[in-house]
C-alpha cells in the first residue's frame, strides 16, 4: 500500500513559501476524546507529554544482546522515531534514503511478540535533504486508537499521512514547503478533533491544524519569518488555559490551539531548537539550541512579550539541544548532547548534582521505577536514581547505537536502535 506525497497542487505563493493564514470555520471538533489507557504510550513523550513512566514499573536493571530480551526485531532501513503503542499494537516507521530515492514505511507489530501485522509504503520518491544523522523516519507518530498520523519529509515538503487500524491510507496532505540543513523531525501533538505539526525552515514558518478524521485545514497560522527550527508543538493546560507550547526562532511561545494566535512569548532559550519544553502547573521550563544555549524558566500566565514580566530564572548552557528534560517532584533532569546529565531545582534553576557520562546524546532521558533510563548513541544504557542526592550510575550495552528515545511500559523497555527494535524485560 503507498501513497506519494501530493506535490502538484502548489500555487505560486505556495511554491514561494507563503501559504495564507486559515481562520477555524465553526463546528470543527466532531470527534469524541481520546480514550486511552494506562498502558499506552501513544504519541510522543507518553500520554502526558512528559516521559514519565506510569507509577509501580519494574524494568529491567541488566540487558544486553542476549540477556533480558523478551523479542528483538530487524525492520528494513532505519529511524530514529520512538514507538508509539495503543492497546496491543505498536506503530513504528521506519526508511531508507540514497541519491536517488527515498522510501519511508509504518509498520504495525505485535505487542507481545513483535511480529509484523501489516506495513504500508507512506512515500517513495525524490530524497530529502538532511544531515546525515537525521532520518526520513524522525517524527514519532501519533495515534488517537482510530487512525496513526505520520508526518514526513520529502523532497520538497512536509507531508501528513494518517493510516487506519487495518493499516490503509486514510487520507494525506501537503503541510507546507520545506528545505532546511538538518530534515524535518517534529512529531505531531493533538487537540479535540484537530492533529497540530508545526513546520519551521527558511520556506516558512507555520503552524498547521488538521481534523484527524477528514484532514481538511481546521486552522493554519503563519509564525514570523523563515528561521530554521526543529521543536514539536506540544499541548498542555498550564497556567490555567491549554496552550500550544513550541520552541526555537529565538523565543518560546504559548499559542491558543483553538485558533493558532498567539498567547505570549519570551526571548530565549537559542534561534534553533529541537528539544520538548518540560511543563508543570503554572511554568514552561525550555532548553537546547543553537548557536548560543540557555535553560530557561518562564511562568506561562502572561499575554504579549513576557521576557521581562514572566521569567522566573534563565540557567546555564550546558542542558543541552537535542535531549528534551524531563521535570518530576520539583526536579528537573537534563543531559547534553556531549553526556553531561544535570539534576535542577525547578524553583530557580540550582545545580543538585551531575554526572559527566563523557558520551554523545540524541535520545531523550525516561523516568521509571525511581530512575532515569537513557540512552548514548554508541548503544550504552544508564540508569541513574533520581533524587536530590546522586546516586550510583548502572550501565549497560547493546551491540548498537541508540539515537531514539526509549518507552517503559508494564516493566519493559522498547527501545530502537540504528540497526534492531528490542523489548527488553525480565522473564
Amino acid at each position: 500500500m503507498m501513497v506519494l506525497g501530493l506535490l502538484g497542487a502548489w500555487t505560486a505563493a505556495a511554491q514561494d513559501g507563503k501559504l495564507p493564514d486559515v481562520e477555524p470555520t465553526a463546528g470543527w471538533d466532531t470527534l469524541p476524546p481520546i480514550q486511552t489507557a494506562p498502558s499506552d504510550w501513544p504519541w510522543w513523550r507518553g500520554p502526558h507529554l512528559d516521559n514519565l513512566a506510569p507509577a509501580g514499573q519494574t524494568p529491567p536493571q541488566t540487558w544486553s544482546a542476549d540477556k533480558n530480551v523478551r523479542w528483538r526485531v530487524k525492520l528494513p532501513g532505519t529511524g530514529h522515531s520512538s514507538p508509539c503503542i495503543f492497546g496491543e499494537r505498536i506503530y513504528l516507521t521506519s526508511g531508507e534514503k540514497n541519491k536517488e530515492q527515498a522510501t519511508l514505511w509504518l509498520f504495525c507489530l505485535k505487542r507481545a511478540t513483535g511480529e509484523t501485522v501489516w506495513q504500508t509504503e507512506l512515500y517513495k520518491g525524490p530524497p530529502p535533504k538532511m544531515h546525515p544523522d537525521n532520518s526520513i523516519a524522525a517524527a514519532t507518530p501519533a495515534c488517537d486508537g482510530a487512525r496513526v498520523l505520520v508526518p514526513f519529509q520529502t523532497g520538497q515538503s512536509v507531508q501528513m499521512t494518517a493510516v487506519g487500524a487495518d493499516g490503509q491510507v486514510l487520507w494525506n496532505r501537503t503541510v507546507a514547503p520545506y528545505s532546511t540543513i538538518q530534515g524535518f523531525s517534529a512529531s505531531p501533538t493533538f487537540y479535540k478533533s484537530a492533529v497540530l505539526l508545526p513546520v519551521e525552515g527558511p520556506k516558512g514558518c507555520y503552524l498547521t491544524a488538521f481534523h484527524r478524521q477528514t484532514g481538511d485545514v481546521v486552522w493554519r497560522k503563519a509564525l514570523r519569518d523563515a528561521v530554521e527550527s526543529y521543536a514539536p508543538a506540544m499541548v498542555k493546560q498550564v497556567a490555567g488555559r491549554d496552550q500550544l507550547l513550541l520552541i526555537g526562532g529565538t523565543s518560546t511561545r504559548g499559542y491558543d490551539p483553538e485558533n493558532g494566535s498567539l498567547l505570549w512569548e519570551c526571548s530565549g532559550p537559542a534561534r534553533t531548537c529541537v528539544a520538548s519544553p518540560a511543563v508543570d502547573r503554572d511554568t514552561v521550563y525550555a532548553t537546547g539550541g543553537y548557536p548560543g544555549r540557555q535553560f530557561l524558566a518562564i511562568r506561562a500566565d502572561g499575554q504579549g512579550d513576557v521576557t521581562k514580566s514572566r521569567l522566573v530564572w534563565t540557567g546555564d548552557a550546558k542542558a543541552g539541544y537535542v535531549p528534551s528534560p524531563v521535570l518530576h517532584d520539583g526536579l528537573l533532569y537534563a543531559v547534553a548532547d556531549q553526556g553531561l546529565l544535570r539534576c535542577y531545582e525547578a524553583k530557580d534553576g540550582r545545580v543538585l548534582w551531575e554526572h559527566d557520562l563523557k558520551a554523545p546524546f540524541y535520545s531523550s532521558p525516561v523516568l521509571a521505577g525511581g530512575a532515569l533510563y537513557l540512552f548514548d548513541r554508541k548503544g550504552k544504557g544508564y540508569i541513574v536514581p533520581a533524587g536530590r542526592a546522586a546516586g550510583a550510575v548502572i550501565t549497560n550495552e547493546l551491540p548498537s547505537g541508540v539515537f531514539a528515545t526509549p518507552v517503559i511500559l508494564d516493566g519493559r523497555i522498547y527501545l530502537r536502535t540504528l540497526t534492531d527494535f528490542f523489548c527488553l524485560g525480565s522473564p
